[in-house]
């Protein structure tokens, strides 16, 4: 006779066999990259605001923004559609870049 504690090893030995979702293997798919820092080189040397990162975004084409400031902890995360702006000490814009 079987005991009962068999039932629960005999069911897990099975769903090892089970196949993987396909749908949870499947990656995302790309963000279309539309961040282009090109043409925002007449703001490099002007003071960090609001109002130059909020023009900088519209014209870069980037969906989301953050700034780079010296010593500042950042993720390492790729994103295509986010504009950096990268400061320094004194507050003021010395470059931007996509990522």
């Amino acid at each position: 006779m079987k005991s009962i504690s068999s039932i629960p090893a005999a069911a897990l030995a099975l769903t090892a066999c089970v196949s993987p979702d396909k749908a949870a293997e499947t990656p995302p798919p790309p963000v279309e990259a539309r961040c282009d820092p090109a043409g925002l080189s007449d703001l490099v040397g002007k003071p960090a605001t609001q109002a130059l990162a909020a023009g900088a975004l519209h014209r870069s084409g980037a969906r989301i923004m953050r700034w780079k400031a010296p010593g500042m902890a950042m993720t390492m995360d790729y994103r295509a559609d986010r504009l950096n702006i990268a400061i320094d000490a004194g507050n003021l814009v010395t470059g931007f870049d996509c990522g």
